[in-house]
């Protein structure tokens, strides 16, 4: 699983589909958001679709 070095979605792509940046195989933590609207980790992190997203990524 890698992560997307600008959104911060999970993925298995080289190339993240929702904003076409590299993705990364360095990465720590993950969310799982499915209320983008409500949660208040996903505005922290504005996040605004819903999806696995990691914490940190190098």
């Amino acid at each position: 699983m890698k992560a997307c070095k600008n959104c911060h979605r999970l993925t298995e792509a080289p190339i993240c589909q929702i904003c076409q940046m590299p993705t990364s195989k360095t990465w720590q933590g993950y969310v799982v958001v499915s209320d983008p609207e409500r949660s208040m980790i996903a505005h922290r992190m504005n996040i605004t679709k819903k999806g696995k997203y990691a914490l940190k990524v190098r």
